[in-house]
């Protein structure tokens, strides 16, 4: 007996997950994998075939699920890809206390409905519309393929159907890099052939109010470039002594942020521009000495770019922030210093990779030095990876001090590389397979788009769009190999065609994040069983 299976049903198991507050890293992102593990196991099939339900621990403990239903005498497989976290509640405010509660906090909304802004308010108008972190990101998604895997169980799919369910896709997809070796693993133990994978990420609009649906073909391409600032420190009483590292950061986040240099056009997608995700210095007591080290951070997206072209934009907005840097120190200088008084301080700034200072160190120090002051911060490590790969390029810094005032140019996690199978003749019939569903059906026109913008898992296992090799990152990257792994050749033995059909939703990562309930729950399980049909049914691929 299907249990998900009608609007109803579905709504009722998605606020079930949103219940579970599985902010990334919380106790709870554990605890909705065991839930999802429990209400599978509890299925007829599944007691039937208890080794094809499993949870699977990742190095951090958490842990990742995958559910196989399998056809009897089919190899060909469907994997099914979804992420069970979601990010923090605290944007909510007031509402904190209910954004796990779907149900409560709509009709909440509606009491306080001028809070609102306008768009959604017109959607809780409308009725079909449930608030509340999670619903679109992306735990409908996750519902729609419990459904699918529920079909699957009764027989409705010619092949077989794998749900890979995993933690940590919002902040390093760690979740999905463990799933890759589950993956080879069950490939090999359960005889598989994998055919493609589907992700249920939501469609993201392109513009505000964009009323259009999307599928996508392909998963947009994201680094995280760092700059660290180091600046020569001066006690605040001498300001003209040195060069404030933040005063370095500030002409740098002038180059970097919006800047449409980065924006990337392919076949009329486009890429939104960087955008500074953190800046801050890296002081960590109050003095009056100036910061001698200041770092940001940018979220950076890419479709078919190289790391090299990348990396000559970073460096170029570099170059045209070192003059400004300089100028505004010798404007400001000359301002205040009386008639016939000159600084015996020079300012100069020094543009820097983080494998030419790390060359440098080693230069100076030899390899087992650079080693061991870099081994030493691993093994005292109390920083995410972002904090500690600042730290380990801050201390290479420090080890050069008389290089600087300089600007360098690192990596750190995430980095979700672009992926695409947009040329794949069996996913471009299955994506027009479920265009056409749509419109016949329910009178929804769907349109494809190659490349997903709001990032996703897909990322890891398919067929990489850009021509530059990961190494070229790799290289720029202080922490891989220092408690940070990008398993390149995992990523490179299990890579499969790619297509991402997902519920209707809007906000992601806000507050007003909510999921419109009748495309989501009535006509996209069945758009997807449509499409999946047809993937078992044709042999093409590539």
């Amino acid at each position: 007996m299907s249990e998900w299976k009608s609007k109803e049903q579905l709504t009722e198991l998605l606020c079930s997950l949103v219940e579970y507050p599985s902010i990334t890293g919380s106790n709870a992102e554990i605890a909705i994998i065991e839930y999802l593990y429990y209400i599978l196991a509890d299925k007829k099939y599944y007691q039937k075939h208890p080794g094809h339900v499993s949870l699977h621990p990742l190095e951090d403990g958490r842990q990742l699920m995958s559910a196989l239903v399998k056809k009897e005498g089919r190899q060909e497989t469907i994997v099914l890809i979804a992420h069970a976290d979601v990010v923090g509640v605290q944007d909510y405010g007031s509402y904190q206390n209910l954004a796990f509660y779907p149900k409560e906090l709509t009709q909440e909304l509606r009491k306080h409905i001028k809070d609102l802004p306008e768009d959604a308010a017109k959607d809780l108008n409308a009725g079909n519309w449930l608030f509340g972190r999670g619903t679109m990101d992306m735990k409908a998604g996750l519902t729609v393929h419990l459904s699918l895997l529920e079909r699957a169980m009764e027989g409705d799919f010619d092949g077989n159907l794998l749900l890979i369910a995993v933690p940590d896709e919002e902040v390093n997809s760690q979740g999905m890099l463990a799933a890759l070796p589950i993956l080879k693993e069950l490939e090999e133990s359960e005889e598989l052939s994998y055919k493609l994978a589907i992700n249920g990420e939501p469609m993201f609009s392109k513009y505000p109010g964009d009323p259009a649906y999307y599928l996508y073909t392909g998963s947009i391409g994201k680094t995280l470039p760092g700059f660290l600032c180091y600046g020569k420190e001066t006690h605040a009483g001498e300001p003209f002594g040195g060069l404030n590292a933040n005063l370095m950061l500030s002409y740098v986040a002038q180059e970097m942020e919006l800047n449409g240099a980065f924006i990337e056009e392919v076949e009329g997608e486009r890429t939104p521009p960087p955008i500074s995700l953190m800046q801050r210095d890296l002081k960590h007591e109050y003095s009056v000495q100036t910061p001698q080290a200041a770092v940001a951070m940018y979220n950076v997206l890419y479709m078919k770019q190289t790391i090299e072209e990348l990396n000559e934009k970073l460096l170029r907005a570099c170059e045209r922030a070192r003059p400004k840097i300089i100028e505004h120190y010798e404007k400001q200088a000359a301002n205040y210093l009386k008639k016939g008084q000159t600084s015996s301080f020079k300012p100069t700034v020094k543009i820097l990779t983080y494998k030419d200072l790390y060359e440098e160190a080693v230069k100076r120090f030899g390899e087992k030095e650079v080693d061991r002051h870099q081994n030493l911060l691993i093994n005292q490590r109390d920083q995410g990876d972002r904090d500690f790969s600042t730290l380990l390029v801050q201390n290479l810094a420090a080890l050069c001090k008389d290089l600087g005032p300089m600007i360098i140019l690192f990596y750190s996690p995430p980095f979700y590389p672009s992926v695409s199978s947009h040329s794949d003749k069996m996913i471009q019939h299955g994506a027009q397979v479920a265009m056409d569903y749509a419109k016949e059906e329910y009178g929804v026109e769907v349109q494809e788009v190659e490349y997903f913008t709001g990032l996703s898992d897909l990322s890891f296992i398919g067929p990489v769009s850009s021509k530059s090799p990961i190494e070229n990152l790799i290289e720029q990257m202080p922490i891989q190999g220092k408690g940070f792994l990008l398993p390149t050749d995992v990523m490179e033995s299990i890579t499969m065609p790619i297509i991402n059909i997902g519920p209707l939703g809007k906000d992601a990562h806000q507050w007003t994040e909510r999921l419109e309930l009748s495309y989501s729950f009535e006509m996209l399980p069945k758009i997807l069983a449509k499409t999946i049909t047809h993937f078992f049914e044709t042999p093409e691929k590539g």
